[in-house]
């Protein structure tokens, strides 16, 4: 199976091709490719087949900021390796020319994209994506070309020494501070040497209408910034709960950068030992299932996930079943956050532990806080509208153009734990059983009230007693048909949304960031980095409750 790429289009909003960069063999051009690719509805798959074109032909897209990534292949190639590829332009893009990316930033420095796309892909083959290895071969113009350029005046013509093209002789002429490494500058320099940590993890969580967890993962990524001079060689401690058979049972399918030695991790599971290229970078990736153990499914409690909030929603409530109501509980419980003294660490079963963000060099940091809380709830679209919403906390609204209620909940809504209730009304459509007793807008027929010449006057004797008319039944059988109308109408989930800073469902966290004296080169004498730390949990539409 091939690797090569033929050729990278790129569209702006307007469907205008403002790029067209062929690398290899004789590919469609941009007029007749995209029309071929908008044929198909919304949306559009990352991978589409075209058997129209000879010969046929295999388009791949990507939508980043309002620009369209095409690629295409006319062999069989590896889908993930293009699209991979796609995903990796955009990031070298955002690194040369600047982030927003936009159409008339990339149409400004065709010149230097230009060097890119080339240096990044030579006759088909991806030779270098890396940015610290590409700042070294692609020539930037300095602030001399862009004054000139701003003035109206021509810059420096291609063959003149710039500012970039300066940097290769005297390169040569320089004492090396190490071996040539791909992913990293020569000759790095900063006043200020400081290495951050990021921790990101983004939780999915499907749970029944029970609340019997269907799905739980938790898809993690390691980010990592170094500004530091010379060539640092770093270690990177990682734990969960468990030790390290806990750590290995907790990352599952983990990625990790080039710089990463793999044989360290193998080795000892939980070490990441790399040289950091410069600036910011994503140094792993991992994968963590929140599942509890088939034990403790038997006997299932909500509290398990140690989810900060919970959603559960009621539905036909009411006489007509035309009522439901979302009760949002909020925990507020971070397992992990409190002192070491006083936490009791779980046993692996319930891995979902947690950790609070952890200070180098001592100190406290606050603790962590439920932050961005909104519950949103799908309506079908078969329902005319949703009123009288009455919320216990926040801010909730119906959109009718999505078909969505929100529920909006501001930091110190969320900062009381207990449940909030949200109460709505669903109006369904018009029926013609609806309209067949409404004459001027009121109910006709004798049901209702309406005057019979044929019974009898109003006097009647001491005797006769009055009678009712038995109406409550086929009241009730109405109220009956209306909640087995009502019920199609109800919402079937509801999502949960939030973020909690320095706190991770998964139990990961970091036991350590060393820097090895030894093996690093050309750091200087007495050089101490500052380290931080941090984490962050996010759920963005992840926790899901079915109904």
């Amino acid at each position: 199976m091939s690797t090569a790429v033929e050729a990278i289009y790129i569209f702006d909003q307007n469907s205008d091709c403002i790029l067209e960069h062929v690398y290899r063999s004789r590919p469609p051009a941009s007029r007749t490719v995209l029309p071929l690719y908008q044929r198909h509805a919304q949306p559009r798959p990352s991978v589409i087949y075209l058997p129209d074109i000879n010969p046929p032909t295999v388009l791949f897209s990507l939508l980043h900021a309002n620009l369209l990534f095409l690629s295409t292949a006319s062999t069989d190639v590896e889908p993930l390796f293009i699209l991979e590829f796609l995903h990796r332009i955009v990031d070298i893009l955002e690194e040369f020319v600047g982030a927003p990316l936009l159409a008339n930033k990339i149409a400004s420095s065709y010149d230097v994209v230009a060097q890119l796309l080339g240096e990044m892909c030579d006759a088909g083959s991806v030779c270098n994506t890396e940015p610290n290895a590409l700042r070294d071969n692609v020539d930037m113009p300095g602030w001399m070309d862009k004054f000139l350029v701003g003035v109206g005046l021509p810059g420096n013509p291609p063959g003149s020494l710039s500012t970039g093209g300066l940097k290769h002789p005297l390169q040569l002429g320089s004492s090396t501070t190490g071996p040539a490494i791909p992913w990293r500058r020569a000759n790095v320099r900063h006043t200020s040497n400081e290495l951050y940590v990021d921790i990101v993890e983004t939780l999915n969580v499907t749970l029944a209408p029970s609340g019997r967890p269907l799905a739980a993962i938790a898809n993690g990524s390691i980010a990592f910034t170094s500004r530091i001079s010379g060539v640092p060689d770093l270690l990177l401690t990682l734990s969960a709960s468990g030790g390290k058979i806990g750590l290995e049972k907790a990352i599952e399918l983990p990625v990790f950068h080039p710089c990463v030695r793999l044989a360290r991790w193998k080795e000892r599971p939980g070490e990441l030992s790399f040289i950091p290229p410069d600036g910011k970078f994503v140094l792993a990736g991992y994968e963590v299932n929140l599942m509890p153990s088939i034990h403790d499914l038997k006997s299932w409690l909500d509290a398990n996930l140690q989810l900060p909030a919970s959603v559960e929603v009621l539905k036909s409530l009411g006489p007509n079943g035309a009522d439901f109501e979302i009760r949002l509980t909020i925990h507020n419980t971070f397992p992990g956050s409190a002192p070491a003294s006083q936490i009791q660490r779980p046993a692996f079963a319930s891995r979902s532990s947690g950790t609070s963000t952890p200070v180098f060099g001592g100190g406290s940091n606050a603790a962590p806080t439920l932050q961005d809380v909104v519950v949103t709830v799908p309506i079908p679209s078969a329902a005319r509208s949703v009123i009288d919403l009455r919320a216990s906390r926040g801010e909730s609204y119906f959109t009718a153009s999505e078909s969505v209620v929100e529920w909006r909940l501001s930091t110190k809504a969320a900062a009381s734990s207990g449940t909030a209730t949200l109460k709505c009304t669903i109006v369904g459509p018009v029926d013609d059983e609806d309209t067949d007793g409404l004459v001027n807008g009121f109910h006709s027929g004798s049901t209702y009230g309406a005057y019979d010449e044929q019974q009898d006057a109003y006097q009647t004797s001491a005797q006769e007693p009055i009678k009712i008319p038995k109406t409550r039944d086929k009241q009730d059988a109405q109220d009956q048909k209306k909640v087995q109308l009502n019920a199609p109408l109800m919402p079937s989930s509801a999502s949960l949304s939030f973020s909690v800073k320095g706190w991770l469902a998964s139990g990961i966290k970091v036991d350590g960031l060393m820097l090895d004296n030894r093996k690093s080169r050309g750091l200087g004498e007495g050089v101490k980095p500052y380290k931080g730390v941090k984490y962050l949990t996010v759920s963005r539409n992840g926790i899901e409750t079915r109904c």
